[in-house]
């Protein structure tokens, strides 16, 4: 589990094939400090386990399923990428409750420069559209960002203010590039339950009546 703000930035040093898939090959720099093999760090929003260490240095196996639905597959030596460790029990929340499970490809549409500041309008994939809410909370890149507003033909936008932009990869940005989008992890309990309803309502009906959760009228 991650918060979506970002640690640091990490630099990809190699790419190297592997059986039926890739090995990414990332230094974390003063990031590696307390990880272990195993462990899930939130790697450009995707969460990747750590399968080898040397210093600061680590690799992670990417299988062909998340090189085709992320934007792993577009990395090459020297690319910059978001890092995150796991959140700590205990640990401020200071984003939202990010999984690192990317939900689709979206891609950058266009910069609106104000100042120091900057809005980016982003375009989402049909299927994610509907966990998108104004000014509720999305996932780009492993950064946890508010929905300023959505627009028409699936674009919605972010306001980003200058630390955003400085501390992490969404500054070097541009048109075109793919990026990660991750939705609100509520959404998608709320949208799988009224998918249910209009499915079979009379079996989610009694799912509820079962459960000790809610008060038995």
């Amino acid at each position: 589990m991650f918060t979506g703000l970002v640690e640091g930035i990490g630099t990809v040093l190699a790419l190297e094939p592997a059986e039926q898939g890739l090995r990414i090959v990332v230094d974390l720099g003063p990031l590696a400090q307390g990880v272990g093999l195993g462990d899930s760090i939130c790697t450009g929003g995707t969460c990747l386990s750590v399968t080898t260490i040397d210093g600061s240095v680590v690799s992670y196996d990417v299988s062909p399923e998340s090189l085709e639905k992320t934007s792993l597959g577009n990395l090459k030596d020297g690319s910059k990428v978001n890092i995150e460790r796991s959140l700590r029990v205990g640990d401020r929340l200071g984003g939202h409750f990010l999984t690192g499970h990317v939900d689709g490809l979206g891609s950058l549409v266009a910069i609106e420069q104000q100042v120091d500041f900057a809005v980016y309008t982003f375009e989402c994939p049909p299927h994610l559209w509907p966990l998108l809410v104004s000014k509720g909370s999305v996932g780009v890149e492993g950064v946890s960002l508010t929905v300023a507003s959505l627009e028409k033909d699936r674009q919605f936008t972010v306001a980003l203010i200058p630390e955003t932009l400085e501390r992490t990869t969404l500054g070097g940005l541009k048109p075109g590039n793919p990026v990660n989008l991750e939705g609100d992890l509520l959404g998608k309990y709320v949208l799988r339950f009224l998918q249910q309803t209009s499915v079979d309502p009379d079996a989610l009906r009694k799912a509820l009546s079962l459960s000790e959760i809610f008060e038995q009228n």
